[in-house]
């Protein structure tokens, strides 16, 4: 089986609103710069054959300080990219209370059936990017993937993966912390979930 290690990108510039950024392309932040040398200095310990990542540049900017510094080159993928959120791109929650008050209501209840105006469908986000994560554990069988990505496509697929209902995405997994490792093993037949959100500074070489 395949180990990939999903990855959310470092800080942003829009964070501290938490503003959704989407695909909108949200250049780290200082904060976001510094995780992203942690993850790095976590990548040249972890035995890792390839380096993936979203084409958007603030999964490509964190990315590639690992594949830098481990020598493993990088490849971009757009299935790896962000959701799309439509309307609510830049917005923050109140925001979008005020613009689109009843959208934004059903969107907290259901948030795939009920997906943002204008924005990509959830279901159909998990798939591109499970596929994607499918091509990498065929190209690398029994290898060790980093992959960067971001945070609701990465929850998104792994409620796929483990089968899990997606509109529960939000609540079983809360948050994703930035340049946090979340590692599943997967095969043409099986997957399981090995580690979750944790930390690069908890972990030891």
């Amino acid at each position: 089986m395949t180990h990939l290690v999903l990855v959310r990108h470092g800080e942003t510039l829009w964070h501290r609103e938490n503003r959704y950024a989407g695909t909108s392309d949200v250049e780290l932040s200082p904060l976001g710069r510094d995780q992203a040398r942690d993850l790095a200095a976590w990548a040249t310990t972890a035995a890792l054959d390839e380096v993936w990542a979203s084409t958007l540049s603030r999964a490509r900017r964190t990315a590639q300080v690992c594949a830098e510094l481990t020598g493993t080159g990088l490849v971009t993928d757009e299935r790896l990219r962000e959701l799309d959120f439509g309307e609510a791109e830049g917005l923050t929650r109140q925001e979008m209370d005020v613009r689109f008050p009843d959208a934004a209501r059903d969107f907290q209840r259901d948030p795939v059936r009920h997906h943002l105006p204008g924005g990509e469908d959830p279901v159909r986000a998990a798939r591109r990017f499970t596929s994607c994560l499918q091509d990498i554990a065929e190209r690398r069988t029994m290898g060790r993937v980093l992959v960067v990505a971001h945070s609701t496509v990465i929850r998104l697929a792994l409620c796929s993966l483990i089968g899990v209902e997606l509109s529960r995405y939000r609540r079983l997994f809360p948050a994703l912390g930035n340049c946090a490792l979340t590692e599943i093993s997967l095969d043409a037949s099986d997957v399981a979930l090995l580690e979750f959100n944790t930390p690069v500074d908890r972990k030891t070489p």
